[in-house]
């Protein structure tokens, strides 16, 4: 069921909300947390797709916030809400509500979605696009216990976890992170598999490619090792190989779907690793509403990592994918001294 609202209010949102789901025959719906997504309106389609995806897992009410900016100067005078709420099955498992925001009403997003979030629920806020460089410190992401960026939608993605490092606040934590928790996963058991000592890693995958940037930065800061970025023809992160004292260990993925993992003395061995969709990557985050902080450390490492390319021409934006690649070929990664610091 779908309610059009025309130059509305807060108050008569909740009201259309309530009207709703008396006439779809749920007046009550367990719902966990109220999940706000800012996006702009090319992207809202894809954003509350994977939003209602993941609703099957946690059910939420879903305030979509689009900014639209009028070319005339008239009209960016005139602060106006225009509203769709949608219940039932036109809202996943949960509520949706499509907030379009005009003129001043623009600079103040948060007085329309504070009347609007669930009681003594949690918040979390995701930036489809166009995140704030200070996401805790942004009058939305103040609202918010659970803060989700995405490097990957950057211009430039290398100085965007950069510049996430030097702003990082408990809470916060980016989709490109996500999609590298099942090799985090994978190497993590090959190496409880093999007790051995590393030595070196090299991190091989796309070029401008946040999530192979993430991965390196988080085994140089696990292993104090030295962490070569090679770069490749993709898709996304393709391959890591760890030298260590009982032999290589590598975890190789060409096809972004199966991979295959080789240690000395053991056969190899196929194992699914395929590219998630975004609807998995968001459910995954909002399974837990606690600080990350492997992420935090990962994140913090790769500051003097990176301040190194500073001399490096600027990064293009990068085709469309998952794996985002975040780096030019083969940088070292600060070894044993970077990390005692």
């Amino acid at each position: 069921m779908k309610i059009d609202l025309t130059e509305t209010t807060a108050s008569k949102i909740n009201k259309a909300l309530v009207e709703g789901r008396r006439a779809v025959g749920t007046p009550a719906i367990g719902m966990v947390l109220t999940l706000v997504i800012v996006t702009d309106e090319e992207n809202a389609y894809d954003a509350l797709r994977a939003a209602n995806d993941a609703s099957r897992e946690h059910p939420s009410r879903t305030l979509v916030v689009i900014k639209r900016v009028s070319r005339s100067p008239r009209d960016r005078a005139k602060a106006r809400l225009d509203a769709e709420v949608r219940v039932g099955t036109d809202a996943g498992t949960g509520e949706t509500v499509v907030l379009r925001l005009y003129g001043e009403a623009i600079d103040h997003a948060q007085s329309v979605v504070l009347p609007l979030l669930l009681p003594d629920a949690p918040v979390v806020v995701w930036w489809a696009v166009n995140a704030p460089l200070d996401p805790a410190n942004d009058p939305l992401g103040a609202l918010a216990q659970r803060r989700v960026t995405d490097a990957y939608a950057a211009e430039q993605p290398v100085e965007e976890l950069s510049g996430r490092a030097q702003t990082y606040t408990p809470g916060d934590t980016d989709l490109s992170w996500t999609r590298i928790t099942p090799w985090r996963s994978m190497l993590a058991a090959a190496l409880d598999q093999a007790p051995c000592t590393v030595t070196s890693a090299e991190v091989e995958g796309e070029e401008f490619n946040p999530s192979c940037e993430l991965l390196a930065m988080w085994l140089a800061g696990r292993l104090n090792v030295p962490v070569t970025r090679k770069v490749s023809p993709g898709p996304g992160l393709t391959a890591v190989r760890m030298e260590s004292s009982g032999g290589t260990i590598v975890l190789d993925r060409p096809d972004g779907s199966l991979a295959t993992l080789s240690m000395r003395g053991q056969p190899d061995r196929a194992v699914a690793l395929k590219r998630r969709e975004t609807s998995e990557l968001l459910a995954e985050e909002l399974r837990r509403l606690d600080p990350d902080d492997i992420y935090a450390a990962a994140l913090k490492y790769g500051v003097d990592r990176l301040a190194d390319t500073d001399a490096q021409p600027a990064p293009q934006a990068p085709a469309a994918g998952e794996d985002a690649a975040a780096k030019p070929a083969a940088k070292k990664a600060p070894g044993k001294k970077a990390a005692a610091k």
